[in-house]
């Protein structure tokens, strides 16, 4: 199944994939299982093969299991779902590891916005470095990133990270990833916006550790960047 995703390149996407597996598995056999049935009725007890079918109400144990039993099934299946992906929104939006850099994105139509903290390490400083459409990060490191929309409702989308969380103006939201591999990965909205929204894309370009200090030596304003 996981050669249907796009390539997990975040330290928690294995949870996230994990949830979507067995939610797949689950659906996928009691759809199966349910068609099957469903097949088997229509033959087994079509009109030309049966007598006319007659009112029988289930007031037996016995024929009340065949609503019982798959009831009982569902519940204990929506249970280990709802135990997983606890888990994982738990490890995704609730225990936050230490940040290892902190940026500020910024939906507008119909663009991105990045704010990312030049050599001191902080943002809200003169040395700031904003981007548009395209996002700097470091590989292996935890970052944190503050959501914020200018306009309407976007929704910061990268699949490459499993990462998708809505972008609400008046509102900073935070969260955080680590990529683990370099490479550049597509940024979208998956947020209904506007006109332009399908054109509302970025780009995230993860550096290893030494290419991203070179960025920001080279965006530095000593640098000229």
């Amino acid at each position: 199944m996981e050669r249907w995703l796009p390539q997990d390149v975040s330290s928690y996407g294995h949870q996230v994939d994990g949830v979507i597996q067995l939610i797949f598995w689950i659906v996928g056999i009691w759809f199966v299982a349910a068609l099957g049935i469903l097949l088997f009725f229509a033959v087994r007890y079509r009109r030309s093969n049966s007598p006319r079918a007659a009112y029988a109400p289930a007031r037996s144990l016995r024929s009340m299991s065949f609503v019982l039993i798959p009831v009982v099934l569902v519940l204990l299946f929506d249970l280990a779902i709802d135990t997983a992906s606890t888990r994982a929104w738990d490890h995704i939006k609730v225990e936050m590891p230490p940040a290892g850099q902190t940026i500020r994105v910024i939906g507008k139509q119909y663009v991105w916005d990045f704010v990312h903290p030049g050599l001191d390490g902080e943002l809200d400083t003169a040395d700031d470095i904003k981007e548009t459409n395209t996002l700097h990060v470091p590989v292996d490191t935890v970052v944190r990133f503050q959501l914020e929309a200018e306009d309407v409702i976007h929704s910061f989308f990268v699949p490459n990270l499993r990462l998708k969380q809505d972008a609400v103006p008046g509102r900073s939201i935070t969260g955080w990833f680590e990529a683990t591999r370099e490479g550049t990965y597509q940024i979208l909205c998956a947020e209904l916006c506007g006109i332009g929204h399908t054109n509302m894309r970025g780009w995230l370009q993860v550096h290893s550790q030494q290419g991203y200090r070179e960025w920001l030596a080279e965006q530095s304003p000593e640098s000229g960047g």
